[in-house]
């Protein structure tokens, strides 16, 4: 198992109902479209896709209505796009009268490959409950089916278990009531002189828009919740598209009004039913609180959220005193992780020094803000943070930061100093121009969240075009791989990577993979 469930039942929360009501304000209403079924198809071999799966046309979604289905038959429909939302379908009986009730077994999948695999097969370690399958008993017909359950999806497949010997079904009009918390038609078509690029940038919108729901959401798949880690970089895409500042406010005031008593912010919360906050905590998620918190305020400054909300991140950064040491070592905790990235093939200890870096310096602009007078004790502890990482962690030989008892180098370590700016830009530059030679081709990164922070760097260090080249190999590859949403995870070494075990719980639209469109008008507008 590459991550351990945390169970902390001794944690006492708090409720605070003036944050929680304020979260209810920024609720967002939610926008419905219809989507009619584009065709029906049929899978294909196709080594060019994601498991060498690909899909060919089948025939017009109006002939349905010219087929009668009967015991195992089945037919599979293309919605077209992505959606997340409500399936329904209009079914009639043909023959004798019904003398048994119709059954059905409906499956929706993100990606083609997903219909490879049997849920009787599944062995990961998350719930087989997140499987997007319906087993459902029709007791009269004709009817409108409408399946209560809202899916994240571009293709279903329905199969007949079973109906009568006597009788058989027609299906048609089959449709989607997708939903949204913001409109794709809002947003101006890219234009970046280069159709890869533009097409990179309008992937990554679909992907944001389609999490965008009553809160930032991490994967309409599967988990369905709002994560901090996923919530800052949204946040980032969301300014540089979308722009719709409410629905930050109320995800930081739904972490800001459930916080431990001891001050830490859980690393996500619940909102389905009722607001529940998490039981599981991170080093670098609750950290990240006070840079998504900065980031908002740069972007559109509120008093009153700065007034509400930087308390609660200066009692996230009192909590993490614990890890410093007096001379500004962050010593990492296996209890507390520092996520990083799901792959575990790398030591995070450097990471977390670099990050925790990155985020006193946004601490420290919100200080500056609040007028507080505490902004100079932390500047006075930037200083020992820099420090150490600069003369206890920097190999002045090799030109690079180890990491952890075995001075391990890696990528993660040199990205996360390049993006805290512990180094000047010349030194920056000479960084990940060493990061490069020695380092690149990436191996063992599992994630679109830890290849943002990679192509982020680059830019930063001044590489434009090493960096527009990685988005292209990644992020175009999930693309070429049949991608109309970025995935929660990719390997491209091992495009079938599974964080959990077994790839037929992966996301296929996931929060933190949407940040080209960030990083594209960030560094090439």
């Amino acid at each position: 198992m590459a991550f351990k469930f945390q169970v902390n039942l001794d944690v006492k929360f708090n409720h605070n109902a003036v944050f929680l009501k304020k979260a209810d304000k920024y609720k967002p209403k939610i926008i419905y479209h219809q989507l009619s079924a584009k065709q029906l198809i049929k899978l294909t071999k196709d080594e060019t896709k994601l498991d060498g799966v690909g899909v060919s046309n089948a025939g017009s979604v109006n002939e349905l209505k010219s087929k009668k289905f009967g015991k195992d038959d089945n037919f599979l429909i293309d919605i077209g796009q992505h959606c997340v939302g409500k399936f329904q379908i209009h079914i009639d009986h043909v023959g004798s009268p019904m003398d048994a009730p119709l059954t059905l077994k409906i499956r929706f999948a993100e990606m083609p490959n997903e219909f490879k695999y049997n849920s009787k097969d599944y062995n990961g370690w998350l719930s087989k409950s997140w499987m997007q399958e319906e087993l459902i008993h029709v007791d009269n017909l004709p009817v409108d089916l409408k399946l209560p359950r809202r899916y994240s999806f571009r293709y279903v497949e329905i199969r007949v278990v079973d109906t009568s010997p006597k009788w058989s079904v027609k299906f048609s009009d089959p449709r989607v009531i997708s939903q949204s918390a913001v409109n794709k038609v809002q947003i101006p078509k890219s234009k970046f002189d280069d159709n890869e690029l533009d097409k990179i940038y309008e992937t990554g919108v679909n992907t944001l828009h389609d999490c965008m729901q009553d809160v930032f959401e991490d994967g309409p798949k599967r988990d369905r919740r709002l994560w901090l880690g996923d919530l800052r970089l949204q946040a980032l895409a969301n300014y540089a598209s979308f722009n719709n500042t409410n629905l930050v406010k109320r995800c930081l005031y739904l972490f800001a009004g459930m916080t431990a008593e001891d001050g830490r912010i859980s690393a996500n919360v619940f909102t389905n039913n009722k607001y529940i906050p998490d039981d599981t905590f991170m080093y670098d998620y609750g950290l990240f609180f006070i840079s998504t918190l900065d980031d908002l305020l740069k972007h559109e400054f509120n008093q009153e959220i700065l007034d509400d909300l930087y308390p609660i991140a200066k009692k996230q950064w009192d909590y993490d005193q614990k890890f410093i040491s007096d001379d500004g070592k962050v010593i990492t905790d296996k209890d507390y992780i520092t996520f990083v990235d799901w792959s575990q093939d790398f030591d995070k200890n450097t990471s977390a020094q670099a990050i925790t870096i990155f985020v006193l310096k946004q601490l420290i602009d919100l200080a500056g803000m609040a007028e507080d007078s505490e902004k100079l004790k932390y500047e006075n502890q930037l200083n020992k943070l820099v420090n150490y990482a600069e003369n206890k962690l920097f190999d002045h030989k090799k030109g690079l930061f180890i990491s952890g008892p075995n001075k391990e180098i890696n990528v993660a370590s040199q990205v996360w100093m390049v993006l805290a700016h512990v180094l000047d830009n010349e030194q920056n530059h000479a960084l990940m121009k060493k990061t490069q030679t020695e380092l690149f081709p990436i191996k063992g990164i599992a994630t679109p969240y830890m290849y943002h922070h990679v192509t982020q760097a680059l830019f930063e260090a001044g590489f434009r075009e090493a960096g527009i080249k990685l988005m292209k190999e990644y992020w175009g590859k999930m693309i070429s791989l049949g991608a109309d949403t970025y995935w929660e995870a990719f390997e491209p070494e091992h495009p079938n990577f599974s964080p959990y075990g077994n790839a037929m719980v992966n996301s296929f639209c996931h929060a933190w993979s949407c940040t080209p469109v960030w990083l594209l008008n960030k560094y090439l507008n």
